[in-house]
């Protein structure tokens, strides 16, 4: 009997017209191009200006860029899964709203956090629902709103995120392709170098959180970066051991855009040529829950069917992990 495997068969994408550029930062913080461009790697960021749209904005213009690219109808999806760490509010699941608004009725929605590694697990998530047979098409779409946590006084984070997001969808295949493995971490003693302080069931929303900036993104950098490198690093290559890849069987590095040190770390310990890492990072920023997705519509035209592909991220909580997947298409 044939094993079913999840198979990714669609991209699609979508990034705000607001270009925030390093030139632009230095004139809102103690910050330069210079400095900005050698510690991470970025040059500019998108931003979603209109105060009146959240996440589902980004969400749903990224799903209906994939839904017209494949010819896809969104009566056929089964099930929308929304990666993201900046949902509308609070309770109400944004997927559902997205899935309504782009016509998905026959599907049931729900929204997945996992900091930057939400959308590597909502993959690992969509492929085990294709697997069961239960479902045939599962859309996963990974987006942020980031702007709309980030206080642009602070130095420390304001230069390296940015807003967008991506859609991929997930299918049946019968031939081999799509996720052949992951492995998937956390360990909890990442709580305190990456958080937002207040807004949950330990800090409500008061006017002393508000006064005291407790509701943007705090993040201790040198940390992050320390736990990021290591581990986006040690799992990729174990991924690889394990399934007894050599860097010449790896076609693309798919890695979480937080910061080109990190990505080219984690592409030294996988002894992969430059040429084989997808990078965007200079152009976007670090769009969380997007990066992965972003990096897929971007680079498209240039993966074929049978490619070997190594995701890997990192994110708080500590969050982190690796999926090997064979593409599944040519791009028409």
């Amino acid at each position: 009997m044939t094993k079913t495997t999840a198979a990714i068969t669609a991209v699609g994408a979508y990034v705000p017209d607001f270009v925030l550029s390093n030139q632009v930062l230095e004139t809102m913080v103690d910050t330069n191009d210079e400095w900005i461009t050698t510690r991470t790697g970025i040059k500019e960021r998108r931003i979603l200006k209109d105060n009146d749209k959240g996440t589902s904005y980004l969400a749903i213009k990224a799903a209906e860029d994939l839904l017209k690219k494949s010819g896809t109808k969104p009566e056929d999806i089964d099930m929308v899964l929304l990666a993201t760490a900046t949902p509308d509010m609070p309770v109400a699941s944004t997927a559902v709203y997205v899935a309504t608004q782009i016509g998905a009725v026959n599907a049931f929605a729900y929204d997945l956090q996992a900091a930057c590694s939400s959308f590597l697990y909502g993959m690992s998530t969509a492929a085990a629902y294709i697997e069961s047979g239960r479902y045939k098409k599962v859309l996963l779409i990974g987006a942020d709103k980031m702007s709309s946590i980030i206080d642009y006084t602070d130095r420390a984070t304001c230069i390296i995120f940015g807003d967008g997001a991506g859609a991929v969808l997930f299918e049946p295949n019968e031939e081999g392709y799509g996720l052949q493995d992951e492995i998937l971490r956390s360990d909890g003693i990442g709580r305190e170098f990456l958080k937002i302080e207040a807004g949950g069931s330990l800090l409500p929303p008061s006017h002393e959180t508000v006064d005291n900036k407790q509701h943007y993104v705090f993040q201790d950098g040198k940390t992050v970066f320390k736990y990021a490198v290591s581990n986006m690093a040690d799992i990729s290559e174990k991924i690889m051991k394990r399934n007894n890849l050599s860097h010449e069987d790896v076609d693309w590095l798919v890695s979480h855009q937080a910061n080109k040190r990190i990505i080219d770390a984690t592409s030294s310990r996988m002894k992969l040529d430059e040429s084989k890492v997808l990078v965007n990072i200079e152009k976007y920023g670090n769009t969380t829950s997007a990066t992965l997705p972003l990096l897929l519509n971007d680079f498209e035209h240039q993966l074929k069917k049978g490619d070997n592909l190594i995701f890997a991220s990192f994110g708080g909580g500590f969050t982190w992990g690796s999926i090997y997947l064979k593409w599944a298409y040519d791009k028409k």
